[in-house]
């Protein structure tokens, strides 16, 4: 079994991102001789995800509609109260919506590509930006 790894940095722009990475993850796929196994994606932040859908930009809007819908920034958070948390950056709602999703993704890989259907993308959302985000990109396998 062989083992690959890479740490990936991402520079958001916007308080509330979708990003297609898969053509990102196909580079670092392309870049090992790794041909079959399982690709593990894992954001290191609180208040970033990864998921599966389609990525199509009425789409993507949608989704940040209803995140916003679901979880109002406005609304009183005890995080983003000085009298209960020591945050600065009164971001409870980007924490509440990662809540909802995921941080990490299992994918496999046959023959040198990710597996995914056909309408299927890999898609990174900042919920807390813009700032600089790091995943990291593990294949493991033969």
């Amino acid at each position: 079994m062989r083992i690959a790894f890479e740490t990936i940095s991402v520079k958001t722009k916007e308080p509330l991102q979708l990003l297609d990475m898969t053509p990102t993850v196909r580079d670092f796929l392309g870049k090992h001789p790794i041909r079959n196994g399982v690709l593990l994606l894992n954001t290191l932040h609180t208040t970033a995800v990864l998921f599966i859908n389609e990525f199509q930009a009425a789409l993507m809007e949608d989704m940040k509609e209803l995140l916003a819908h679901l979880i109002e920034d406005q609304r009183y958070y005890r995080h983003n109260d000085p009298e209960y948390s020591d945050c600065t950056r009164a971001n409870a709602s980007s924490h509440l919506r990662a809540m909802l999703m995921s941080r990490t993704l299992a994918l496999p890989v046959q023959a040198g590509e990710v597996v995914l259907g056909r309408w299927q993308s890999i898609i990174f959302a900042e919920l807390d930006g813009p700032q600089e985000r790091s995943i990291q990109f593990q294949i493991l396998g033969e």
